[in-house]
């Protein structure tokens, strides 16, 4: 496919995803509400579901058991427990609940670690998180902090980026997702992550980094979070809103990145990934791949704001990332703590002022995953 037919297949996905362009071509219209922003992501999600079709309705009859129906809840009895992702079987669990988000799936990048929530009363799934290598650069982090010369990737590297999280309906109905954003914060997380990364040699740079987790960072999937908006433990904020992102990124155009790849390679740049490359290949690429076809990169600013959010682990996280002092102060907040506030201050309560979730049946799961994608995956046959 030569250059030209390339540019005309992107201006195509766009207008097909309701942009609009100018006359240079680049991109009018922000997309302000969520629903707006959800079909934005729909074609990428369903084509990605129609490939793993058949892997999701294998293992849905494997896992189902882990999902809940509505009358198989009790609110009272609901005892949150965390869960580090290691077995196979927890890694599929994992996957198949990733899939039921309007986001397409990532396996995240760089240092990842992975975790289910159960619930012990009835042994069903109350929600995921899953937390990767942070971005070096991320601009509404980097103005809180004035980092020492030379220092700024050592200490960004001592924070993790959350890169999915949420709940399962019907626990998502009873405010699951808070007691999953609440998780993340548990000293338990933090002894998970000094254990398995301790002394580990880093792939890019080959050295040892402290093996400390001081800080959380994530953006919201669709403009402004319910999820981590007003999140507290006994009065104090745990989630600190650091405002709207500009609005780039390559969602937009990710269904046609095997393309910009297959152009990349025939006018003979490198395009391999794998460890050592950086967790931004594929921006890095789309970004050249438009700069050879002769696009601006404005392409890429798509309007979509997401809300920032950081989590401070530590007391001193500001005199911390600054160099000003080298010991961070950890916060306590034991998971069982955690999860014992949050009954009280919001499941019990919620599950008295809202009704639905009694009758909330499992297999809308698996309908929603699958309907959507059937008819994508029999024209891939």
């Amino acid at each position: 496919m030569n250059a030209d037919e390339i540019r005309s297949l992107i201006f195509l996905e766009l207008t097909s995803l309701g942009f609009q362009l100018d006359e240079q071509g680049e991109i009018l219209v922000s997309f302000a509400s969520k629903e707006d922003a959800k079909r934005l992501h729909r074609p990428a999600r369903e084509e990605f579901l129609s490939r793993n079709l058949e892997w999701i309705q294998r293992n849905f009859k494997k896992y189902g058991d882990y999902f809940a129906n509505g009358e198989e809840i009790i609110p009272h009895q609901i005892n949150p427990v965390l869960v580090q992702v290691q077995e196979d079987w927890q890694s599929d669990l994992f996957r198949l609940a990733r899939f039921y988000w309007s986001i397409p799936y990532s396996h995240g990048f760089g240092r990842r670690l992975r975790f289910l929530l159960l619930d012990s009363s009835n042994g069903k799934l109350i929600g995921i998180f899953g937390m990767q290598s942070p971005p070096i650069t991320f601009p509404v982090r980097d103005r809180l902090f004035e980092y020492p010369q030379e220092q700024k990737e050592i200490l960004v590297n001592q924070t993790m980026d959350i890169f999915t999280l949420g709940a399962l309906p019907p626990y998502n109905r009873l405010l699951g997702g808070k007691m999953v954003a609440m998780a993340v914060c548990a000293n338990e997380v933090r002894k998970v992550y000094r254990l398995i990364y301790r002394g580990r040699v880093t792939e890019m740079k080959e050295r040892v980094l402290p093996a400390r987790l001081v800080a959380l960072t994530t953006t919201s999937a669709f403009g402004r979070s319910s999820i981590y908006n007003r999140l507290k433990y006994k009065g104090e904020l745990l989630a600190e809103s650091l405002g709207l992102t500009n609005g780039y990124g390559n969602f937009h155009l990710q269904r046609l990145y095997p393309l910009f790849k297959e152009y990349l390679e025939s006018v003979g740049v490198d395009t391999k990934g794998g460890y050592g490359t950086g967790p931004k290949r594929s921006w890095q690429l789309m970004r050249l791949a438009l700069d050879r076809l002769d696009i601006s990169a404005d392409l890429l600013k798509h309007g979509v704001q997401r809300e920032a959010f950081l989590f401070q682990l530590v007391e001193n996280l500001e005199e911390y990332m600054s160099g000003k002092n080298k010991n961070p102060i950890y916060k306590n907040l034991p998971f069982a703590d955690l999860a014992a506030y949050w009954r009280e201050r919001y499941l019990l309560p919620r599950s008295e002022r809202v009704d639905g979730w009694h009758r909330w049946d499992k297999q809308e799961i698996l309908k929603d995953i699958t309907t959507l994608t059937e008819a994508e995956y029999a024209r891939s046959k």
